[in-house]
């Protein structure tokens, strides 16, 4: 409701409430219903106009017995609000006397939320649109000689149907005081207005109003900058801690400067700091104010100045690049950008998307690390498939007859856990990189055993360190898997020539003869083992390398093709 009191107030579930006067009919022709507000002297009851049909509020006085001083500020209240005869101003109905002798009025019920709740939640243009009738109802209200004297987001209200209300009149000042004469002046919030001192909200007052000096428009101008600062901002000009010290220091009143990420348009941007002037002669009148933020909306920009901004930015851009920024660079050059489509800072944006830095800043480090860590828990699953396959080996290695189960359990037993480790790595936040490593250089030494160091295990060696070559932890340490390698080939050799297991291999007149305490190695099943395990080797290092490779080829398109859209993008 657009008075005084109620701005402070909780709504009432049942008509009057403790220290309320007794229910007093007004005129007849009005029904009352619950109090929706009340303030210090006065409440704001729901009521019904049975003459012509329309809801309405009604406010009366509290107190059974008003002094003189308090009934002249309660019709003060309604006069004011009454010769404001704006779409952005309730309008009163009727001021009367009510049977017990007290002034009450009626006016427009309002419904709808207040701009303090919208901020951060409506979208920027609804906000400023909404602004723009607010400038427009107080410059109406100086014609008329009033001054709010409190605007701030929590007076003004817009309905669901698009309305905008300016709200809480209660400490304006009438500035032509031929009609009304202002004996005194209410309150608007307790514990932030005080009567008789600094009137207003703190974090919204200016700087005059604040030192208890006389305040004219330019102080409703200066509340409105604050308001402007807020919506641009997402965040009060001043602190609710420490208001009226903020306000009465010397303050940037520049949104753009202050929530620099949100891209402040640069006409609106000079707005505010216009409205926020220090001197109240340098500040514009209302309707300057919204006719600056109209023309914005209107598509109108200040080409010159946005040039201007661009080349500062740019200028920074290159300043903090050349300091290691590279974070600030792109954001500065990103205003710019924005500013100034035609800007040198397309090259600079360019640049610094499509070269990789030589350090990447942590932020860009860490997505990094989850693209790794997506890349090996999809490596891990193909992994695990390969060793799986493994065991589709063991008809065949029944089928040339087993001289050693115990041995042949074993050799599968480790295939098996290597399998369901790499499984296992696929979820597991650490994965067992070692044990694997060390499973893996178990199996070769088991496998050449089997056939001896030169069949069929070379190609079960070559697909475990082409695996391990293209771990992303290992791509830049190749020594590794080489070592490796070396070690799973060598430590069988050595194993044999310290005479600690029998020879799996000799080599004699002219010839490589493989030999097997394992299997019975000779005939038909030898042959059809030896041939289908290399065939079977060879496809499983190709399936491998080849998902490898695509994986590797689908990151690298998706990157092209992002580069190629930005230099579309770009001028």
């Amino acid at each position: 409701m657009p008075s005084s009191d109620e701005s402070a107030t909780t709504v009432q579930q049942t008509t009057g409430g403790t220290g309320s006067p007794p229910l007093v009919l007004p005129p007849a022709g009005y029904e009352l219903g619950e109090v929706i507000g009340k303030g210090g002297m006065g409440e704001v009851v729901a009521a019904g106009d049975r003459r012509i049909g329309r809801p309405v509020a009604l406010k009366r006085m509290r107190d059974a017995a008003p002094a003189p001083e308090e009934v002249a500020r309660f019709l003060r209240e309604a006069q004011i609000q009454a010769r404001l005869d704006h779409p952005a101003i309730a309008p009163v109905y009727e001021l009367g006397i009510d049977t017990a002798g007290r002034p009450y009025f009626t006016m427009k019920r309002l419904a709808g939320t207040t701009l303090r709740e919208l901020i951060g939640e409506a979208e920027l243009a609804r906000l400023l649109r909404a602004f723009v009738e607010v400038c427009l109802a107080i410059e109406l209200a100086h014609t008329r000689g009033v001054v709010h004297r409190d605007l701030k987001p929590a007076n003004v209200m817009l309905g669901d149907f698009g309305e905008v209300y300016v709200l809480d009149w209660g400490i304006a000042r009438v500035l032509d005081h031929s009609e009304m004469r202002t004996r005194g002046d209410i309150p608007t919030l307790p514990g932030q207005t005080a009567a008789g001192a600094v009137l207003g909200t703190p974090g919204y007052m200016p700087p005059e109003q604040a030192r208890g000096e006389p305040v004219g428009p330019a102080g409703d101008i200066y509340a409105l900058g604050c308001i402007l600062f807020e919506i641009l901002a997402r965040e009060p000009l001043h602190p609710r801690d420490g208001a009226l010290a903020s306000t009465l220091a010397p303050h940037d009143g520049s949104p753009a400067r202050r929530a620099p990420a949100r891209a402040i348009a640069p006409e609106l941007d000079a707005a505010c700091v216009a409205a926020l002037a220090a001197r109240p002669d340098d500040r514009p009148s209302a309707r300057g104010l919204a006719e600056r933020v109209q023309r914005y909306l209107d598509g109108d920009r200040d080409l010159d100045r946005r040039r201007a901004l661009a080349a500062d930015e740019l200028e920074r851009a290159q300043r903090v690049l050349a300091a290691g920024d590279r974070a600030g660079a792109m954001q500065a050059a990103g205003r710019a950008l924005a500013l100034d489509p035609t800007s040198r800072a397309a090259a600079l944006v360019g640049r610094l998307m499509l070269e990789p830095p030589d350090r990447p800043p942590p932020e860009l480090a860490l997505r990094i690390a989850e693209v790794d860590h997506a890349y090996m828990r999809s490596q891990w699953r193909q992994v695990g498939f390969a060793w799986l396959s493994m065991l589709a080996t063991l008809p065949m290695v029944a089928a040339l007859g087993v001289r050693v189960p115990a041995f042949v359990a074993v050799f599968y037993l480790v295939c098996g856990l290597l399998a369901a480790l790499s499984f296992a790595n696929v979820r597991a936040a650490r994965p067992w990189t070692k044990l694997v490593a060390v499973l893996n250089i178990v199996l070769i030494v088991l496998c050449t055993r089997v056939t001896g160091p030169f069949i069929i295990m070379p190609v079960i060696l070559c697909i475990t360190v082409a695996s391990w070559v293209s771990y992303p932890p290992l791509i830049d340490r190749p020594i590794v898997p080489a070592l490796l390698g070396a070690v799973a080939f060598g430590v069988p050799l050595l194993i044999e020539a310290l005479g600690l297991v029998s020879p799996t291999w000799r080599v004699a007149h002219g010839e490589v003869v493989a030999m097997s305490s394992i299997v019975e190695l000779g005939g038909t099943p030898t042959r059809v083992f030896l041939i289908v395990g290399t065939i079977a080797g060879i496809a499983a290092g190709g399936w491998l390398a080849r998902a490898i490779a695509a994986s590797r080829r689908d990151l690298q398109r998706t990157v092209e093709t992002q580069a190629w859209h930005l230099r579309k993008l770009l001028p």
